[in-house]
């Protein structure tokens, strides 16, 4: 078994990465806020997919099945919760101590029930009587009412009452918090620039009037998780749609596997809530403060008037051929476009659906379909192509974890159009991101191709980093028609002259390559691989890494989440995460490859799940300016000084030294694309890796001063990742975890 760490483990230093931008004062005192809700989103869908599977082993038997890590599900589990508890208690310290004095001084209040005014109670009084009791439903648990299915990530209000008559117990009630207001209720009167106070204490203030005046003994909210971590059967692609509707019924009553509750809550309500939930304390975390700190995502960030406690807004580049709404076709023809998500506007990708749709000549448009947002342009533009009589195919994965009502409902409208809808490939999900345009021109049919590292989301293609490229190359048009004949089931495993897919071909073009930097190590030759990803797992890749490390190979890793390689004792190994502004997604590897560079871009992270579970493309980058852009981005990343971790031997994640020049490689890209001067001698960057070792940062190891020749080729969103039992839990956006609209890093 070779020395990895286990994956839970690794993610929670993820999302502890996380947290700490919230402290990072860096960041504009409203984008602050964002990562603790990002934190907590993070950790909800944790609890659903990752510590669900973990419950589900341990109940079916599995307690002594040790993973890649060495550790069985029982072990995963004990360590999980300690380190969970330890990084609440820091969310929670941080949001006391740190963030909400900030928001003092940026003159934002969040009052408590006894810092009212005589005005600011009567407005409160008046807008619950308006407002919210009118959506409230109190509930009676006793004897003869059941105790009813509670709402996963909801709040609700446990109330205790006193007893009817002498003698009897006290009775309990459930108030759920409705869902369809603010959280933050927002105060028109007093000082300050904004002052609010928190819909629960609203609630609990009047909650008398709720019971006819009967002061209640106890109040306390509370928030419960499910396992959503359910095995269904995905081998019938008639029945897919049928089966995941089953798997949606299934989540709203899962097993409970976390319930929140604010400290000081009362110990007789919080005894009945567990009987009645069938939890332990150990399922039971007390924080301090109010319980899902969404709402610093969801309203606080987006106050009126509060620009200046914001990341500055920007204008997202476009291409000189694509300006003054330009064919996007003529554009191709002229040579490779290449966009870098969200510094360069999604625009042109959206606009190429929709002018392949209106275009008379375009005979047909098929497309690979993830994770899109809810008023999707695109699909509304492959329902028009269809209406107008072109041919369009579109494959919408509906096993997208928590995505799957949404794209059963984007795949019903599709048919509906005429569109030729696919679900999925049975037994593997489809996470290739692809569109292929065929056109009728002068010179005969023509093939367009967009790939790209991310999904065909509007609303992510903001918050998330990502590359894509646009294409009529010959070689990759036929293999891309290849590949829709291999997924819509026409023919199995066609020969790809450029693409690379996975499971066919991806992890043997990965190893080989690994191998061949290697061998290059071995003949004294220079030798270095860079790779950028969301996370990395895959143990044989991660045992070739070793291997070649060993060998004297070069390599930097760039991993946002997720990364189990151990760098203790591979001081050739470097491993930095970045986490800023906007979430990392692109995956990039980058082999020296004797002096002749490959670029490959990929929709696929180093993963079992992705190399031998899924549809993946990985893609070479072959025109010499876009190879320039692409490594000078991973230059820029290796140097960053603001929002860069390093591994560190021990296997801690430290941030880089904040040294001269000062650079966010995030926010540099905001300014301008990276440009790689090929004549420039490459900089000797250089950081302590550990406590006792100092490392040379290899800036050098993706830029040389010698030309790239211009010949070489090249998931932002909760399964089977190490271990072959294990649930297949969605990165899109993805993510690790994080993949929803709102997740802005």
């Amino acid at each position: 078994m070779i020395k990895i760490e286990n994956r839970e483990l690794s993610w929670i230093k993820f999302n502890t990465r996380v947290l700490e931008e919230a402290a990072n004062r860096d960041n504009p005192v409203l984008e602050r806020g964002k990562f603790i809700s990002i934190c907590e989103s993070n950790l909800d869908e944790f609890f659903m997919v990752r510590v669900g599977s973990l419950v589900r082993s341990c109940a079916l038997g599995g307690k002594l099945k040790k993973d890649p890590a060495g550790m069985t599900p029982q072990e995963q589990l004990d360590k999980v919760w300690e380190k969970v508890r330890k990084q609440v208690a820091r969310q929670y310290d941080l949001l006391q101590n740190d963030y909400l004095p900030e928001l003092k001084n940026a003159g934002i209040y969040f009052l408590k029930p006894a810092e009212l005014s005589g005005d600011q109670k009567a407005y409160v009084s008046d807008y619950y009587d308006r407002e919210v009791q009118p959506l409230l439903t109190p509930r009676a648990i006793d004897d003869r009412r059941p105790f009813p299915l509670l709402a996963a990530k909801a709040i609700h209000i446990a109330v205790m009452l006193p007893p009817q008559s002498r003698g009897s117990a006290p009775r309990m009630a459930l108030v759920p918090m409705p869902g369809g207001i603010s959280r933050v209720v927002m105060l028109p009167m007093g000082q300050s620039r904004a002052r609010g106070i928190m819909l629960e204490d609203v609630i609990t203030m009047h909650i008398d009037r709720l019971f006819s005046g009967v002061k209640p003994l106890a109040v306390m909210p509370f928030r419960i998780t499910r396992n959503t971590d359910f095995v269904y059967n995905d081998d019938n692609a008639e029945e897919l749609i049928v089966e995941m509707r089953k798997n949606l019924k299934r989540r709203k009553w899962g097993k409970v596997v976390r319930m929140e509750i604010m400290e000081g809550a009362d110990a007789i309500l919080l005894s009945r809530l567990k009987k009645y939930l069938d939890i332990t304390d150990r399922e039971v975390i007390a924080v301090n403060g109010p319980l899902n700190p969404n709402y610093f995502m969801k309203q606080i960030a987006d106050l009126e008037g509060m620009d200046d406690l914001r990341f500055p807004g920007f204008t997202p580049a476009m291409d000189p051929r694509l300006q003054d709404n330009s064919n996007v076709f003529d554009a191709i023809r002229q040579g490779d476009l290449f966009f870098h998500h969200p510094y360069d506007s999604f625009e042109p990708v959206v606009r190429f659906i929709q002018q392949a749709a209106e275009d008379p000549d375009v005979l047909a448009i098929k497309q690979c379909l993830y994770r899109v947002s809810g008023k999707s342009p695109i699909v509304a533009a492959l329902s028009r192509a269809a209406q107008a009589g072109k041919q369009v195919t579109v494959l919408i994965e509906v096993r997208a974890r928590f995505d799957e009502e949404n794209n059963i409902n984007w795949c019903l409208e599709l048919e509906k159009a005429g569109c030729q809808v696919f679900y999925g490939v049975p037994n593997l999900k489809c996470h290739s991101k692809i569109t292929l345009v065929v056109r009728r021109e002068a010179e005969g049919l023509r093939r367009y191709v967009h790939l790209s590292t991310g999904n065909y989301n509007d609303s992510t293609a903001k918050l998330y980093t990502d590359m894509g490229l646009m294409t009529c190359d010959e070689a990759i048009g036929r293999d891309a028609a290849a590949f829709f004949n291999t997924i819509t089931g026409l023919v199995e495993n066609a020969p790809m002259e450029k693409l690379v897919t996975a499971p066919n071909r991806m992890r043997d073009t990965i190893e080989d390559l690994i191998k061949q930097e290697t061998e290059n190590a071995k003949e004294g030759k220079r030798a270095r691989i860079t790779a950028k990803m969301n996370s990395l797992l895959d143990p044989k890749i991660i045992k070739l890494l070793y291997k070649a490390e060993e060998a004297g190979v070069e390599i930097n890793l760039i991993v946002r989440g997720i990364c189990v390689i151990k760098t203790k004792g591979h001081p050739g190994i470097h491993v930095r995460s970045i986490v800023g502004r906007f979430l990392e997604h692109a995956r990039v590897f980058v082999f020296y490859n004797g002096g002749e560079r490959l670029v490959y871009l990929s929709s696929a992270d180093w993963m079992p799940r992705n190399l031998d579970k899924r549809v993946e493309l990985m893609f070479p980058v072959e025109d010499v300016d876009i190879q320039g852009r692409i490594i000078a981005t991973l230059k820029d990343e290796m140097k960053d000084t603001l929002k860069a971790w390093q591994m560190k031997k021990s296997g801690k994640y430290e941030r880089v030294e904040r040294r001269e020049p000062l650079l966010n490689c995030q926010e540099n890209r905001v300014l301008g694309p990276a440009q790689l001067m090929l004549e420039e001698e490459p900089e000797a960057v250089t950081e302590p890796a550990d406590e006792t070792e100092t490392v040379e940062a290899a800036v050098d190891a993706v830029s040389e001063e010698e030309p790239i020749p211009p010949s070489e080729p090249d998931d932002p969103d909760t399964e089977d990742e190490v271990s072959g039992d294990e649930p297949d839990e969605d990165d899109d956006d993805d993510d690790d975890i994080i993949h929803s609209d709102e997740a802005g890093l």
